[in-house]
C-alpha cells in the first residue's frame, strides 16, 4: 500500500509538472513516465503483478531516453533516473512482492533485468567522461632571456628569479616563474613549511557581503608583503613566516561599500632618486582641501615616518587614498604626498560617497609612475564617481596625467573646481604595463547600470568593456580593442592582460592575451591591438528593452572557451523532479544564446557575470607560449523590473541594507532595477549540469585548446560533505613554474592543487583551512627552498569559509 502511494504521488507530480512543460514546447517524458508511474501504482493497489513489468518499462523507456540526451556522461543520467532504479529496488523486496500472489516471481524479472541494464549502463558512465580533452603541452620552444647576475631564465620585466614583485610576479602578468625545483616528479612531496594568521576575519559591522581575502602577496629579498582585507599591510620573513612589522591604516567607517578587499601591494625599488636624501616635496597640484570629510591622517605601529624611502610599497585604502611605506620598516613616506605621505585619490571625483570609490586592485608602478584606477559601485545609481585612469609621479606623488573616457584627448590634470566625467567606464582589475613599448594596458568596465545601456554616450560606446593601451608619457589612447559592443550583461573585461612574446610564422611578436567573462581570450599584438588569433563578428540575438538597443554582432576569438548553447536536455537537478522544475524554469526565460538581452520576462544569461573567466586571469608560459587556464561555468538569470520612482527599493524590498551599505541593483535614476540571481534549482543546486569549472591549457600560437579536465569537487558545497569530483568553479588565478608544475587554489572546495602542465593530470592537494579565493605564488627562502604560497581567507560572495591563514609549502629538507 505504500508502494503504491509513493508511485502515485511521483506519477502526480511528474504528470502535472510534465503537462506544464509541454505548454512550454518542452520534453514531453516527464507527463508520459508519470501516467506510467500512476498506472504501476494502480495496479500496485490492486496487487497486480503486472505492475512490476510496467515499472520494467518505464525503467527502461527511461535509460533509453536518458541516453538519448546525454550519453554516458554519469551525472545527467543519475539525474535521470536514480530515483526510480531505488523505487525499483524496493519494489522488489518480499513485504512488496509478497501481497502479489504466486504470479509475483515471473512479473519480477523483467524488472530485475532492466535494474541490471541500469546498473550496467551506470558502471560504464563511471568511466566516461565525455567533457575531458585529453592532449598534451608542448615542450619549451623559445629560450627565456637569462639574469645577467645569475643566467637564470627569467620573464622581463628582470626580476630576481627568486622572487615576486608585482601581482603577476612582473609587470607583464604572466603568473609564472622561473623556478624549477618542484617538478611533476616531486610535487607530490610537498609538505607545509608554515602558517601565518593574520587576525583579520570578514564579520565586523559594515562589511558588505563581498568581504573577501584575495591578496596575493610580494616577495622582494626575504621578505613577503600582504595586505589584509581590513587594509592591513603585514611584512613576514619569507623563510620562517615570522610577523616583522604591521601598518594599520585607520580606514574611516561609514563606507558605502560593495566590495571590501586588497589583491595585493605594488613595489617600486630603490631609484636614484630616492636613494638620495629627499628635497622637500610640493604638494601634489590639485585642491587643498579634500572633498572626503575628516580623511585619516595614515598612522602605523611600526616607526610612523621616514624623511625618505629608497624603495617604497603602494597600498590603496577602502577611503579612497593611496599610501608609500618603506618596506624596511613600514613607515609612511614622508617625500610623497606633499610631507603625508599618501595620495588623496577623491581629488576632482564627482559624485563622492565614501567608500563607493577606491582600488580593490594594485596600482602600477613603472620607473616614473604610479597609474591608478578603481571599482565604482555596480547598479546602485546613475551617480557614481568616475572611472578615470590618473598617473601620479612615483617620487613626489604629483599628478602627471588623467584619462577620462567621457573626454578622451584632453589628459591634462583638472585645475580645482573641475570634477571628471561621472559614471564613465571604470577599471577595477589589474593592469599590465610594456615599458619598453612606453604602455600601459588597462581593462575596463561598464558604466553603470550594466543591464540598460539607453542613455550612454559615444564616448562609453567605444571604451566600455575594452583594454585600452595608454601611452605612459601622456595618457593618450594608442589603441583601444573591444571585447563586448554595448554590453548589457555586465561582461566587463575582469582580467590583467598578460604580456608574452610569442613565435608566429617564424616572427617573434610581442602579444597581449586578455580573458574574458564571456569565454574568449583574444591574442592581440600589443603594439597595434591587432588580432594574432582571428576574431570575427558573429550576430547577436536583438531586442532590447524599451529604450535600449542591442548590437548587431559580438567579437569572437578563434581561441574561445565559450560553451555550446544551453537546450533543455542540459538541465539538471539532484533527481528527476528538481531537473524537471529547472526544465520549466528554463522554458520560462528568455533564452536565445550567448547575448540574449536582459528582459523584463527574466533572462537566461550564459555565461553569467560570474564570468568563464574573472579577476584571477590566466597564467602564461612564455618558453612552451601556452595560457593555462581555469574556465567556469554558471548560468545567471536577469530581470529587469521597471522602476516608477526614484527611491523605492525594487529589488531589496524589506531586506535593506545595515550601516552605510549600497542598495545594489536598484539602479536610482535608471528606467529599471535588475533582479540578478545564479541559475539554480528549488534545492539551491545549479539547474545546468555539470562539470561547472576546469583547469585546461591553450596552444596562444594556433588557439587550439590542448587538453581540458574537470576540477575540483562539491565536498565542501554540498549538504553532505561528499567528495564528488565534479568539477567546480574557482575565483582567484593560477600559477605556472619553468619546473612543469601548475598551481591553484580558488575551486570552491579547500584544497590546493598541483597540476603536470603537459597533461593536466593532478598531482597533488592539501587542504587548506578555509577558501582559497586568492592567485598562489612561489619563490625562494633563504635556505634555497622553493616555496608555495597560498592564502586561505574565502569570500563572501561564494558562501566559502572565511579565514585568515597564510601557508607557505615546500619540499622536505635535503
Amino acid at each position: 500500500m505504500a508502494m503504491a502511494i509513493l508511485l502515485f504521488l511521483m506519477g502526480l507530480a511528474l504528470t502535472g509538472g510534465g503537462v506544464w512543460l509541454i505548454a512550454l514546447g518542452g520534453s514531453w517524458f516527464y507527463a508520459i513516465a508519470g501516467v506510467t508511474l500512476l498506472i504501476s501504482g494502480f495496479l500496485l493497489f490492486r496487487r497486480n503483478p503486472t505492475a512490476l513489468r510496467v515499472y520494467a518499462l518505464l525503467l527502461l523507456g527511461t535509460l533509453a531516453w536518458s541516453l538519448w540526451e546525454v550519453g554516458f556522461d554519469w551525472w545527467p543520467l543519475a539525474a535521470r533516473g536514480a530515483v526510480f532504479v531505488v523505487v525499483g529496488l524496493l519494489l522488489l523486496l518480499p513485504w512488496v512482492t509478497r501481497p502479489l500472489g504466486g504470479r509475483t516471481g515471473t512479473a519480477s524479472l523483467p524488472l530485475a533485468a532492466s535494474l541490471a541494464v541500469a546498473v550496467a549502463v551506470a558502471a560504464v558512465s563511471w568511466f566516461t567522461d565525455p567533457h575531458r580533452i585529453e592532449g598534451t603541452a608542448p615542450e619549451p620552444r623559445a629560450e627565456a632571456p637569462a639574469d645577467a647576475a645569475t643566467d637564470t631564465p627569467t620573464g622581463k620585466p628582470d626580476v630576481p628569479p627568486g622572487e615576486w614583485h608585482a601581482y603577476g610576479r612582473t609587470d607583464y602578468g604572466q603568473r609564472y616563474s622561473p623556478l624549477d625545483q618542484i617538478t611533476p616528479a616531486n610535487v607530490s612531496q610537498l609538505q607545509e613549511a608554515w602558517t601565518y594568521n593574520t587576525g583579520d576575519i570578514r564579520g565586523r559591522p559594515g562589511d558588505p557581503e563581498e568581504t573577501t581575502f584575495q591578496v596575493t602577496p610580494l616577495k622582494i629579498g626575504n621578505r613577503l608583503f600582504l595586505c589584509t582585507p581590513h587594509q592591513n599591510v603585514i611584512a613576514l620573513n619569507a623563510t620562517t613566516g615570522e610577523e616583522i612589522w604591521r601598518y594599520d591604516p585607520e580606514i574611516r567607517g561609514d563606507l558605502a561599500l560593495q566590495h571590501l578587499t586588497c589583491r595585493g601591494l605594488s613595489y617600486h625599488p630603490a631609484s636614484e632618486e630616492t636613494a638620495a636624501p629627499a628635497p622637500a616635496s610640493p604638494a601634489p597640484a590639485e585642491p587643498e582641501d579634500s572633498p572626503v570629510p575628516d580623511m585619516p591622517v595614515a598612522a602605523n605601529t611600526a616607526p610612523e615616518t621616514a624623511d625618505n624611502c629608497p624603495a617604497r610599497l603602494f597600498m590603496p585604502t577602502a577611503d579612497g587614498r593611496l599610501i608609500a611605506l618603506s618596506p624596511e620598516d613600514g613607515a609612511i613616506c614622508t617625500a610623497f604626498g606633499g610631507g603625508t605621505g599618501q595620495i588623496d585619490l577623491w581629488r576632482n571625483m564627482p559624485n563622492v560617497k565614501p567608500g563607493s570609490y577606491y582600488s580593490t586592485s594594485p596600482v602600477v608602478v613603472t620607473r616614473d609612475l604610479i597609474i591608478v584606477g578603481g571599482t565604482v559601485l555596480d547598479n546602485v545609481s546613475v551617480n557614481e564617481a568616475s572611472g578615470v585612469i590618473r598617473a601620479f609621479d612615483v617620487n613626489t606623488g604629483n599628478i602627471v596625467w588623467a584619462w577620462d573616457s567621457g573626454d578622451p584627448e584632453d589628459t591634462a590634470p583638472l585645475p580645482p573646481g573641475q570634477t571628471y566625467t561621472p559614471n564613465s567606464p571604470n577599471s577595477w582589475s589589474i593592469s599590465a604595463v610594456d615599458e619598453d613599448l612606453g604602455l600601459v594596458y588597462i581593462p575596463l568596465g561598464n558604466q553603470p547600470p550594466d543591464q540598460w545601456g539607453g542613455d550612454r554616450s559615444p564616448a562609453v560606446e567605444r571604451f566600455s568593456s575594452s583594454v585600452v593601451a595608454l601611452d605612459l608619457a601622456t595618457g593618450q589612447v594608442r589603441w583601444n580593442f573591444q571585447t563586448v559592443h554595448h554590453d548589457l550583461w555586465d561582461y566587463d573585461v575582469p582580467s590583467q592582460p598578460s604580456l608574452i612574446d610569442l613565435t608566429v610564422a617564424g616572427q617573434t611578436v610581442p602579444a597581449l592575451v586578455q580573458p574574458t567573462k564571456q569565454g574568449d581570450l583574444y591574442v592581440l599584438d600589443r603594439r597595434t591591438g591587432e588580432p594574432i588569433l582571428p576574431v570575427t563578428e558573429q550576430p547577436a540575438p536583438q531586442g532590447a528593452a524599451e529604450g535600449d538597443h542591442t548590437a548587431p554582432t559580438q567579437p569572437v576569438s578563434a581561441l574561445s572557451y565559450d560553451p555550446p548553447p544551453l537546450g533543455g536536455r542540459d538541465m539538471w537537478g539532484a533527481t528527476l523532479f528538481d531537473q524537471l522544475a529547472c526544465r520549466i524554469q528554463f522554458h520560462r526565460l528568455r533564452y536565445e544564446g550567448r547575448y540574449t538581452p536582459p528582459s523584463t520576462q527574466g533572462s537566461l544569461i550564459y555565461p553569467g557575470n560570474f564570468g568563464v573567466f574573472n579577476w584571477g586571469s590566466v597564467a602564461v608560459d612564455p618558453r612552451r607560449q601556452i595560457a593555462f587556464t581555469t574556465p567556469a561555468y554558471l548560468a545567471f538569470v536577469s530581470q529587469l523590473i521597471p522602476r516608477e520612482d526614484d527611491t523605492t527599493l525594487y529589488v531589496q524590498g524589506e531586506n535593506r541594507p545595515e550601516y552605510s551599505l549600497p542598495a545594489l541593483n536598484e539602479n536610482f535614476g535608471a528606467p529599471f532595477a535588475v533582479k540578478l540571481a545564479p541559475f539554480v534549482s528549488v534545492l539551491g543546486l545549479p539547474c545546468q549540469a555539470p562539470p561547472w569549472g576546469y583547469i585546461s591549457a591553450a596552444d596562444l600560437t594556433t588557439g587550439e585548446i590542448l587538453w581540458m579536465h574537470k576540477n575540483g569537487t562539491v565536498r565542501d558545497a554540498s549538504p553532505l560533505p561528499l567528495p564528488f569530483r565534479m568539477g567546480v568553479p574557482s575565483l582567484g588565478g593560477p600559477m605556472m613554474t619553468a619546473g612543469g608544475v601548475a598551481f591553484l587554489s580558488g575551486t570552491i572546495d579547500y584544497y590546493v592543487r598541483g597540476y603536470d602542465v603537459t597533461t593536466g593530470e593532478q598531482l597533488w592537494e592539501s587542504r587548506l583551512p578555509a577558501g582559497g579565493q586568492a592567485t598562489p605564488m612561489t619563490y625562494l627562502g633563504e635556505d634555497g627552498r622553493q616555496y608555495l604560497l597560498v592564502a586561505a581567507g574565502g569570500h563572501g560572495s561564494l558562501g566559502t569559509k572565511a579565514g585568515d591563514a597564510v601557508i607557505a609549502y615546500a619540499l622536505p629538507r635535503q
